[in-house]
């Protein structure tokens, strides 16, 4: 069981920069952390991903470039650096985990921790 507070949202013209935090109760070298939204009206999406052994991160391609996801260790903390932030990112960013023995962290899908989520809002 892992358990994952994200804090850091918040109220951002377009243009600017937010950072997400992710504390995690304990981190496995083995894990896939990352980061997901869901806009008003739309489903969930992966923002990034990053695998805690070696710190390989993957993103998607709307935020390429414009997001980095980044931990320490010696923290528990998962980060989430936002530039040039858009009004289309504007949604409720979630933090989570899962095991990535038999999985790979470039795929969004199956996982398990959530966390209770943090809403970011971008003016034009």
């Amino acid at each position: 069981q892992v358990q994952l507070v994200e804090s850091g949202g918040g109220s951002v013209q377009a243009g600017g920069s937010l950072r997400l935090s992710c504390a995690a109760s304990h981190i496995y070298s083995t894990y896939c952390m990352g980061w997901f939204r869901q806009a008003p009206g739309k489903e969930r999406e992966g923002v990034g991903t990053i695998y805690i052994r070696g710190g390989t991160t993957y993103y998607a391609d709307s935020v390429k470039g414009r997001f980095t996801v980044s931990q320490d260790n010696g923290k528990n903390t998962l980060y989430l650096q936002m530039n040039n932030l858009q009004p289309e990112d504007t949604a409720i960013y979630y933090c989570a985990a899962k095991n990535a023995i038999n999985a790979r962290c470039s795929y969004f899908g199956d996982y398990l921790y959530w966390g209770q989520g943090t809403q970011v809002t971008v003016s034009s």
